[in-house]
């Protein structure tokens, strides 16, 4: 059933763009009936009797233990209730509140942000809720955005809080999940570890406070909630009352059970529930627009929430749940109605609204009701919740005298809640009868957001009604088994007195509001919340471009500088703090390797000594086909064979560029020379002591045993490196492959968008009767030899490529091969028209990477994405490998023919030859026309 509701509400999501598209703005009804239903469902079918809750799962990353796993408890209930029920009221009031045309992304998006938010509360994995916490943010992020231009800074912002309280819940994730062992967030919540490892136990706090801090607007994070009243109406309804600052106060109360007793969870939530009550209320009390009033009342609400939960104590958490219920009902309704009266009065500054009660009465009398409860009056759910949150802060833990303290700072701050309850009722339809033309809305306009302020008025008459849902929620969070005991009637008690105190004092103020006001508006501070985020924004921004600037630079040598400083200054660290290494297994080099190293150094040596640019491209390919030879002797053939090809081709990708390039390099100054000497030492000896370090000083690894002794059973290959590659690790190299597609996508569009250097125009001398003075007939061997040799190559590529999973070879060997032909077939061509290489290389690039893609999605035949599938087929031995491979060969291929066809421009041939009967040297020029020379 969790499983059934998580999908239905996905496919809501997944439905409503169209609907939105097809049907405008009335796509708010069958959207809020679907969501209705589906809440329907889920309380229908709940069990929640007890603390232990229903639990469902799908596998989804099973190899790492990591499933689609929800859980329906008490408090999972709660919330998935107001997602859903809040919600449905909130797109229904859409319906009216839209303008006509096109809504598919309004819609899509609230849908989406219902759906996200109902994964959330029933996530029983810390992956699937992290998932989850994310695409709330994001959905907040492209609501607001979307509100028009004004709203793209308070989006920017907003994603700028909130994502770093999901980096916050992500280091938690990553604690837990390596501490525990298991991503099973009920596994997780049971483990001893809770109390035997406060190291843990802190950390972990400290990352979920922030993270909710966050998310639910707690000081000094609070400037992002009302900055967000951007956007339109029904999403800042949505957002305040069931989504998204509810996901922090969810995922509080979901941990309390563990984190109640740590006295660093006690201390910040308490301080900074209270601190946020209080100044969100000083500073509504400071503003005439009903929307950004609000969006301060909120950010006080949520600071009871807060600090409730902080308390820790079974009469606290019962009060956190109730006055969550109470909260999502009231403020859906005053969010609601201030989009009403926006509607109907043009506008929302309470400096302009006068006398609307007598033309809006049914507004008056429900905007009335819901203020009401906010402000704690009897007989609505609002004054329950008030007085169950003032019994829990008198129990505050600690010394004696912290009780009446939390106590009295509550009490401050509902007297201020107070305050601005009677302002909006007053500043909207008190005074006198305006000249104004507003009117009572539609009947189909005002029903959703009358709903919600009635249920607060039926719950507080008749508590009852949510005391199971109450007492479950409770029960899930402390792991005990509790009641509520609502009711509106508990005697004279020490919480009933303080609610008289701060009704009376409450009045008092709203009746001297004309000379509260002034005093409450002395004075501000000489910065805003708003412009510290900018700052901090801005600062964010510097200091990544300062680091960035580090390695941004044309230049390879000073881009490569940094990271090989680093490197060095990581391996004097390893020196100085690692202990004495194992043993080295004895026999790990032979006279041949020495013979292969001083190769490898006379190239080393010749690329530091020469000064032509084509002689480097020499003997730095000395280097490379003397590592190719070194991989061929350790019997490395798949590894030596990639080497070779890759050296072959940019050898032909050098050839192109040197067209480009002055033949010598620049002369670099001494001091220059003697930086990059110490600095490519200091790399050269940090590598020597790395690979001295690690290589035979253990025995094989357990991946490396698993690998050889299961990788035939499970891939269905003999070729250990290729079934590592395209099956054990395929989703590794899909990312490789998808950045080598991005990376030869980019340099088309950079080298299409930017002209090229020019050819260089630079004399060489050869001798009149030398074959370079007529290059084109000098290319006739070549030409003839590619009419036999490129489709054999072809057809080799294919070979290798098919035998690939049980020989040396797979889509990256091949793909080579294939490249080296297309590249030899374009050098001996004798014009760009007639070379073998105008192929779609876009397509090929894009179908490789869908066709490694689609190869993954065969794995879901059997469990997972790229899960490794094998079998036999009409007597052949058939494998998702070689789909994947195919993918790998086509992007590899494409890549290659972008690099021959943006780079291989010719020019107009410069070949001048002098009399052929000169003996002399004479200069003759690069036939640009031709890749011969």
């Amino acid at each position: 059933m969790l499983l059934i509701c998580v999908a239905a509400t996905a496919t809501l999501a997944a439905i409503a763009p169209f609907a939105g598209r097809y049907l405008g703005r009335n796509a708010g009804w069958p959207l809020a009936a679907g969501l209705l239903a589906i809440g329907v469902l889920l309380w229908t079918n709940a069990d929640v009797s007890g603390t232990s809750g229903t639990t469902e799962s799908l596998p989804w990353m099973p190899t790492l233990g990591i499933e689609l796993a929800f859980k329906l408890d008490g408090l999972g209930l709660l919330f998935s209730l107001l997602v859903l029920i809040i919600g449905a009221a909130v797109l229904a009031y859409s319906a009216r509140y839209l303008g006509p045309g096109p809504q598919g992304s309004f819609y899509g998006l609230m849908t989406l942000f219902a759906a996200a938010m109902l994964g959330l509360v029933l996530a029983d994995d810390i992956i699937v809720l992290f998932v989850m916490w994310e695409t709330t943010t994001l959905c907040s992020f492209f609501l607001i955005a979307r509100s028009g231009p004004k709203a793209r800074e308070p989006a920017i912002r907003t994603l700028l809080v909130t994502a770093g309280g999901g980096l916050s819940l992500l280091g938690a994730v990553v604690v837990m999940a390596v501490s525990v062992g298991t991503t099973n967030l009920s596994a997780i919540l049971a483990d001893p570890i809770w109390g035997s490892d406060m190291t843990f136990t802190v950390t972990v706090a400290l990352l979920i406070i922030l993270a909710a801090f966050t998310k639910s607007a707690q000081f000094p994070f609070h400037a992002w909630l009302p900055d967000a009243m951007a956007a339109a109406t029904p999403v800042s309804a949505y957002l305040h009352a069931a989504a998204m600052v509810k996901a922090g106060i969810y995922l509080l109360m979901r941990f309390s059970g563990v984190l109640g007793d740590v006295a660093i969870w006690n201390i910040l939530l308490i301080s900074c529930g209270l601190l946020t009550a209080i100044l969100g209320a000083v500073l509504a009390m400071r503003r005439w627009d009903l929307k950004e009033l609000m969006a301060y009342s909120t950010v006080s609400q949520l600071g009871f929430l807060v600090a409730a939960i902080g308390i820790g104590t079974e009469t606290a958490l019962i009060a956190a749940a109730i006055h969550t219920l109470a909260h999502a009902l009231f403020k859906s309704t005053l969010f609601m109605f201030v989009g009403i009266i926006d509607h109907q009065a043009g506008t929302r500054d309470i400096r302009q609204l006068s006398g609307l009660r007598h033309t809006m009465p049914i507004s008056a009398i429900t905007v009335s009701l819901a203020a009401l409860s906010m402000a704690g009056v009897p007989p609505l759910l609002g004054f329950i919740s008030k007085e169950n949150l003032f019994a829990a802060f008198l129990e505050a833990p600690g010394a004696p005298w912290l009780g009446p303290i939390v106590g009295g700072l509550a009490m401050s701050a509902a007297i201020l809640t107070f305050a601005y309850s009677g302002r909006i009722v007053f500043g909207a339809f008190g005074g006198p009868r305006s000249s104004s033309s507003a009117s009572e809305a539609s009947p189909a306009y005002l029903f959703p957001a009358v709903l919600p302020a009635l249920a607060g008025l039926l719950l507080g008459l008749w508590p009852a009604l949510a005391e199971p849902l109450t007492s479950a929620a409770a029960s899930a969070s402390t792991h005990l088994n509790l009641e509520a005991g609502l009711t509106l009637w508990h005697g004279v008690n020490a919480p009933l007195i303080m609610s008289v105190i701060v009704i009376a004092t409450g009045v008092a103020m709203v009746a001297k509001r004309n000379s509260v006001d002034p005093l409450l508006n002395r004075g501000s501070l000489p910065f805003t919340a708003l412009g510290v985020v900018d700052a901090a924004r801005a600062g964010i921004i510097t200091w990544g471009a300062r680091v960035g600037d580090l390695t941004r630079s044309d230049s390879p040598a000073r881009h490569l500088a940094i990271p090989t400083v680093s490197l060095v200054l990581i391996a004097i660290v390893g020196v100085i703090t690692i202990g004495p290494l194992p043993e080295q297994v004895p026999g790990l080099s032979r006279p041949m390797d020495w013979g292969l190293v001083m190769i490898v150094l006379i190239g080393v040596i010749g690329a530091m000594t020469v000064r032509t640019r084509i002689g480097a491209v020499v003997v730095v390919g000395v280097v490379g086909f003397g590592v190719t030879l070194w991989y061929f002797v350790l019997g490395a053939a798949d590894v030596a064979l990639t080497q070779m090809l890759v050296e072959i081709l940019t050898v032909v990708v050098m050839v192109l560029l040197l067209r480009r390039l002055p033949r010598k390099f620049h002369r670099p100054t001494k001091r220059r020379a003697v930086a990059a000497g110490i600095i490519a030492l200091g790399a050269g000896v940090a590598t020597t002591l790395g690979v001295l370090a690690m290589t035979g000083r253990r025995e094989l690894s357990s991946a490396g045993e698993y690998f050889l002794r299961e990788g035939e059973d499970v891939t269905g290959g003999t070729n250990v490196v290729n079934t590592i590659l395209v099956d054990f690790r395929a989703f590794d190299t899909l990312g490789e492959l998808t950045v080598l597609g991005i990376a030869g996508i980019a340099i088309a569009v950079l080298l299409h968008s930017r002209p090229m250097l020019p050819f260089v125009d630079e004399p060489i001398k050869v001798r009149a009767d030398s074959p370079l003075i007529d290059p084109h007939d000098n290319a006739i061997f070549g030409r003839s030899l590619d009419r036999l040799l490129w489709p054999v190559m072809i057809i080799v590529s294919l070979w290798f490529l098919l035998r690939g999973h049980n020989s040396p070879g797979g889509g990256f060997i091949s793909a080579l091969i294939g490249g080296a032909g297309f590249a030899m077939a374009y050098i001996t061509a004798s014009s760009d028209r007639s070379a073998k290489v105008k192929a779609p290389y876009m397509a090929l690039i894009g179908s490789g990477i869908i066709i490694a893609t689609a190869s993954g999605l065969l794995g879901y035949f059997d469990g997972s994405f790229l899960l490794p599938l094998h079998g036999y087929i009409f007597g052949i031995h058939l494998t998702t490998a070689l789909v994947f491979d195919v993918g790998v060969y086509l992007a590899v291929i494409g890549v290659v023919l972008a690099a021959l066809n943006l780079l291989g421009r010719s020019a107009p041939a410069l070949v001048d030859p002098a009399p052929p009967d000169k003996a002399t040297p004479t200069e003759a020029r690069n036939d640009e026309k031709e890749l011969t020379t």
